[in-house]
């Protein structure tokens, strides 16, 4: 289809350009046939009757631009032929004219007599004549030669119709051929694929496609092959990651429920009472029984911000009963956070890991501070809550807090850690119920304290009744 296209496109460029230059040549010699039959004549006759002098006079102009023209018209043409050799002769011509115009010249410089003048001047018109009718003879050979030119674009004109005809004819065989052809190649691997997509749709995760040998459809054989192993990795995935957090809240409740735990605040309970304490009696065990209470909440994972702070305070006053001469602490707040949703227990094992390994480990009394504020977070109109729980405790050494930070983002069994669990499992479980979208920061400088922080989005989206 395209080599016809192409041959047609240059050989009717090549015959337009050459009838072009004969056009072209055909009206140059035109318009020198009048500078010489004409306007060469007249000035000529203006000099001999001594209406002008010889030295105003445009013959000499006139001579150049026939000469130029015929030049023109030489480079233009044939290299062979009669138009050719009419202009070599038409050249010669013209140099005759000249030679009679100098003559003429000379003349007149010399005085000569009005005869000689018109004699010269007679001279002058004949070869102009002649000049005129070698122009005029080119001209019709020129016509002649559009004629031809004309013809073969004809000609070519309708053998490349019937080409394209035969071309067009044979494509149209060859295309109604190949599409039978590729329906039939195409038909089965596809309908293949489609059933294996359909099995893979259902739940059977363990179908294959063969590959069908086809280009265009071996990837897409391949790709399909891939998704559904990338599926059954990702369901797996899934079902670990809920083990994982399944384990996680369970360790939660237990480490907040250890025998360890229980003794000590019953002893404290015990030791305030046997002392006759009785206010500090009555706060220990309404904080004890409002902890427990929030840490159940019914069954639910959500809890409100007020309700998180309240459990965070309720464990607080327990352990500053019990460390009283090392333990000081402050709950801070913004106003009108207090009914937005959030995961619950997930500022308690930050305050607990705070107690035993910052204030603990350092000599003195230690200060914790819990902080929940409203800032512009996520890009969301409501913004996000800013959590954060410091201290003034040892903090951690440069090779420990890097060793902490990136057991937090491994996908290890959580029975192989190695670094604080509190903090795995806070960061775990924002991770899982968040989307990943929550950032964990650990803040640490060794003598000084630790702050560590994250933000949850104020819209988030609860399936359940949260509020206990």
């Amino acid at each position: 289809m395209m080599i016809p296209a192409i041959y047609s496109i240059i050989t009717f460029r090549l015959h337009t350009s050459r009838y072009d230059r004969i056009i072209a040549n055909a009206s140059l010699a035109n318009q020198l046939r009048y500078i010489a039959k004409v306007e060469i004549e007249d000035e000529i006759w203006d000099i001999v009757a001594g209406l002008i002098p010889f030295n105003e006079g445009r013959q000499y102009s006139m001579l150049r631009e026939v000469r130029v023209g015929i030049a023109s018209m030489k480079k233009s043409s044939e290299r062979t032929g009669a138009s050719k050799e009419l202009l070599n002769v038409a050249a010669r011509t013209e140099k005759t004219l000249e030679k009679y115009v100098s003559l003429l010249e000379t003349q007149i410089t010399n005085n000569a007599s009005v005869a000689d003048n018109q004699d010269v001047m007679d001279q002058i018109r004949s070869v102009s004549s002649l000049l005129d009718d070698i122009l005029q003879e080119f001209i019709m050979s020129e016509i002649e030669s559009a004629a031809k030119v004309n013809n073969r674009i004809h000609r070519a004109s309708m053998w490349l119709s019937v080409i394209q005809i035969i071309v067009s004819a044979l494509a149209l065989i060859v295309a109604i051929y190949a599409s039978n052809a590729l329906y039939r190649i195409i038909r089965k691997p596809i309908s293949d694929m489609e059933t294996h997509s359909s099995r893979i749709a259902s739940g059977d995760l363990a179908a294959r496609v063969e590959r069908p040998n086809v280009i265009e459809l071996d990837h897409l054989a391949a790709n399909l092959n891939v998704m559904a192993v990338r599926i059954q990795e990702l369901i797996n995935e899934n079902i670990k990651e809920q083990k994982n957090l399944q384990k996680a809240e369970m360790r939660t409740l237990q480490a907040q429920i250890t025998p360890h735990f229980l003794y000590n605040t019953f002893d404290t309970i015990i030791w305030l009472a046997e002392s006759e304490e009785t206010e500090e009696v009555i706060e220990i065990t309404k904080a004890f029984s409002q902890f427990f209470r929030i840490s159940l909440s019914k069954g639910h994972d959500w809890i409100n911000v007020e309700q998180e702070l309240e459990h965070v305070k309720s464990y607080l006053t327990i352990q500053k009963i019990r460390y009283a001469n090392i333990l000081s602490y402050d709950i801070v707040a913004d106003e009108g956070i207090e009914s937005v949703p959030m995961l619950k227990l997930l500022l308690q094992p930050l305050v607990e890991n705070a107690i035993y390994h910052g204030i603990k480990n350092k000599r003195g009394r230690g200060r914790i501070v819990v902080e929940a504020r409203k800032v512009d977070a996520f890009g969301l109109k409501e913004g996000g809550i800013y959590f954060s729980v410091s201290d003034d405790g040892i903090g951690f050494t440069p090779e420990r807090l890097t060793e902490v930070w990136n057991e937090l983002h491994q996908k290890a069994d959580t029975e192989n850690l190695t670094a604080v669990y509190g903090l795995y499992n806070v960061h775990k479980r924002l991770e899982l119920y968040y989307d990943k979208k929550v950032s964990f920061f650990i803040e640490s400088e060794y003598g000084k304290g630790t702050r560590i922080s994250f933000t949850v989005p104020v819209n988030v989206s609860v399936s359940e009744e949260y509020r206990v």
